[in-house]
């Protein structure tokens, strides 16, 4: 089975492909470039899920990316964590995939696009292959929301707190990988290592470098159960 994992930018896919060993094999799509390293292919898709969602449809739709068809997608990346569940450092592998600001502001507040009566607002990863991945690697299971802009204040991480309750970190691209999975049929994931805490910015205390090397740790652990995963299995 073959897996396409898609990230925000090089550095994060670099990060990935490193779990792997080797040199990768580099293949051109339209606006990407993507390494195939044995049954993973990986590419830097670009911020935000429309961007993310247009890498992941034309790699599963382009003959030239793989010799076979992808049995999974997973987003991947560096992202926020929600302190303290998601300290910085650790890894979250969504329980769901949540489009946290895809819908309506009302004098009531936010309203979910399904609110709305069109639409859907998240996607739930397969959940058994969620618990193999967190078993393999340590990360705490749990939603990870999907934003167009990144939460820089305290009453934006309480209000997004109270909306989804229990969400442990956020991230750009999630559910537009997640859009473009379930298109084609195939079950999608989303693995992602907490560079900085969700809240008011401080890039100080922001730790990318350390979150990159925990990307690459937790793919060097997941990559069999990525690889070995067969969703008519389960």
């Amino acid at each position: 089975m073959r897996v396409l994992v898609v990230t925000a930018v090089p550095v994060e896919r670099d990060a990935v492909t490193r779990a792997f060993g080797g040199t990768p094999q580099l293949l051109d799509l339209p606006g990407a470039e993507l390494h195939r390293s044995g049954a993973f292919d990986v590419l830097a898709g670009g911020a935000g899920p429309a961007a993310a969602a247009a890498a992941a449809a034309f790699a599963l739709a382009s003959s030239a990316s793989a010799p076979g068809p992808y049995g999974l997608v997973v987003s991947a990346g560096i992202g926020g964590g929600f302190a303290p569940a998601a300290p910085l450092g650790s890894l979250v592998v969504a329980s769901d995939i949540v489009a946290a600001d895809l819908g309506a502001e009302t004098p009531d507040g936010f309203l979910p696009v399904t609110a709305l009566g069109f639409g859907r607002d998240r996607f739930a990863p397969p959940p058994t292959l969620v618990r193999e991945v967190a078993a393999a690697t340590g990360a705490a299971p749990g939603p990870v929301l999907t934003v167009s802009t990144v939460t820089g204040t305290a009453a934006r991480t309480a209000a997004l707190l109270t909306a989804y309750p229990g969400a442990l970190a956020e991230a750009m691209e999630g559910f537009g990988v997640a859009e473009a999975a379930e298109r084609a049929g195939v079950p999608v994931l989303e693995l992602r290592a907490v560079s900085n805490t969700v809240g008011p910015r401080d890039r100080a205390a922001w730790r990318i470098g350390d979150a990159l090397a925990a990307l690459t740790e937790a793919f060097g652990k997941t990559g069999p159960v990525l690889e070995g995963w067969n969703r008519h299995d389960h």
